[in-house]
């Protein structure tokens, strides 16, 4: 009789294990679809050109049709 309990516990065991694996193998493969693998890294994106000194600021376009600098 314990030898019965015993093979029993152990297909239990075996078959709650069986379902964690397939449960994170779903959570996995999920993850896997989402991620954009052609995406860039942040590391290695081209920087901007920063602007250094004084800020420019725009000014209003002038009525008399010449142009503004």
């Amino acid at each position: 009789m314990v030898t019965v309990l015993l093979v029993v516990a152990i297909l239990l065991m075996i078959g709650i294990g069986m379902r964690l694996i397939h449960l994170l193998n779903a959570q996995h493969d999920a993850r896997i679809a989402s991620y954009q693998f052609g995406a860039t890294l942040p590391a290695f994106r081209r920087r901007s050109h920063k602007h250094h000194g004084r800020a420019h600021t725009a000014s209003p376009p002038p009525t008399d049709g010449t142009k503004s600098r």
